[in-house]
């Protein structure tokens, strides 16, 4: 069994310390000042860390095949761990954050060669911002089955009703196009009524209606997420994506590498928060000693190592799978790195909170924003309740009698 990473993982995780050391961390505070003036939109500063990552070569990181830089998931997986421990900054500089990752992967997988040329290329050029609507407020969304958003052919048009919301990255001003499931049938399986669609931002009948907070967080720096109204919106039968029917299982490709980016991105936040606690903690003194020598606070380290280093070996085991079984081979680890990854990321950092103090809570440290990330994490990409309830399934069903 071989633990060591390969030769161009190695020197990309190099390159890719240094650009977090020389540009991101530098940046973080004036990012945040800036974040707090620019609305919406994106920090005028993300421009110039962009053109800083491209001219490293660490552009597009996420995505194999011809159109990203060809990693499997085996070795992006620690690159997305380091941009973790930044993630407001360092995945936007890369051109490797949500929602952007999965509708790019959506589009270079299933889109026909007109939609890669209108929306895939800037998207990868990193020119135009996207959003991904499937949430709704009026159903559970946990059963994308529930999801009742109607999308109705018309000669050659489909015409799209409903509303959404928590759709990410589209309060952003650069948004441009919005990928868009509903129901394109009333029929059949219940997992084949659904389609996706491509919807750009400025066609008649689609509403933006406001920002959705996040714990008090806007998270405009990275597109925020949006309450949709689709009024008889009508778009061409070209901008179906894939076929009709196709949009569950188009979903579910698009979540598969998200959950793992998503859960590598959390152990970063998790070193990145034991590091933080661990500094606090020798720093202060409490009851006649450093707090570090408090036995509880001592517990709560080390418990935190365990943790992550038993993350990290899961998740690296996932995308290993996923590399050489597919994502269906590995649906049983993707479950389970999704459930254990966000909630043991979340207990870090309330005690890195903890230890922290009323400093933990406020705007001069990053951890209150990163345990907001991490908690909406056990709601985003399916509620933990979703991945136990089928992974228990999983299980029992291999001790049932055959039928």
């Amino acid at each position: 069994m071989e633990f060591a990473f390969d030769t161009t993982t190695e020197e990309l995780r190099k390159r890719l310390a240094e650009f977090m050391d020389e540009c991101v961390y530098p940046a973080e505070e004036a990012f945040e000042r800036q974040a707090g003036e620019s609305g919406w939109g994106t920090p005028p500063m993300m421009e110039d860390l962009k053109d800083e990552a491209r001219k490293r070569g660490l552009w597009n990181l996420f995505l194999p095949g011809e159109h990203g830089a060809g990693l499997t998931n085996l070795q992006y997986a620690p690159l997305a761990e380091i941009m973790g421990r930044s993630p407001r900054i360092a995945p936007t500089a890369t051109n490797c954050a949500a929602p952007d990752t999965g509708n790019m992967e959506v589009l270079s997988m299933f889109g026909d060669e007109w939609q890669r040329k209108t929306w895939l290329e800037p998207l990868l050029n990193g020119e135009i911002r996207s959003a991904f609507a499937m949430t709704e407020p009026d159903v559970a969304s946990s059963d994308a089955t529930n999801i009742a958003t109607s999308i109705v052919r018309d000669g050659g048009e489909y015409v799209i009703n409903g509303r959404k919301w928590f759709a990410s990255g589209a309060m952003n001003p650069r948004c441009a196009i919005f990928i868009v499931m509903g129901k394109t049938s009333q029929e059949g399986s219940t997992h084949r009524q659904q389609s996706m669609v491509l919807v750009p931002r400025d066609t008649p009948g689609l509403t933006v209606k406001r920002g959705m907070h996040v714990f008090g967080y806007s998270d405009a720096d990275h597109g925020g997420h949006a309450e949709l109204l689709f009024e008889d919106v009508r778009v061409p039968v070209d901008n179906l994506i894939g076929e009709e029917g196709g949009g569950f299982g188009i979903a579910q490709a698009r979540l598969g590498p998200g959950r793992i980016h998503h859960c590598m991105r959390l152990i970063g936040m998790a070193e990145r928060a034991i590091e933080l606690m661990c500094t606090r903690a020798l720093a202060r003194t409490t009851f006649g000693k450093p707090v570090a020598q408090q036995g509880v606070v001592q517990d709560w380290i080390a418990e935190s190592r365990v943790k992550v280093e038993q993350l990290r070996l899961l998740v690296l085991k996932t995308a290993w799978l996923m590399d050489t079984v597919g994502n269906r081979g590995a649906h049983a680890e993707i479950q389970a790195i999704k459930i254990a990854t966000p909630r043991d990321v979340e207990w870090i950092l309330d005690k890195a909170i903890q230890v922290h103090g009323a400093g933990g809570v406020s705007q001069d440290f990053p951890l209150a924003g990163l345990w907001a990330g991490a908690r909406t994490l056990r709601l985003a990409d399916g509620p933990d309740e979703v991945h136990k309830r089928s992974l228990a399934y999983r299980e029992l069903k291999k001790h049932m009698p055959p039928n």
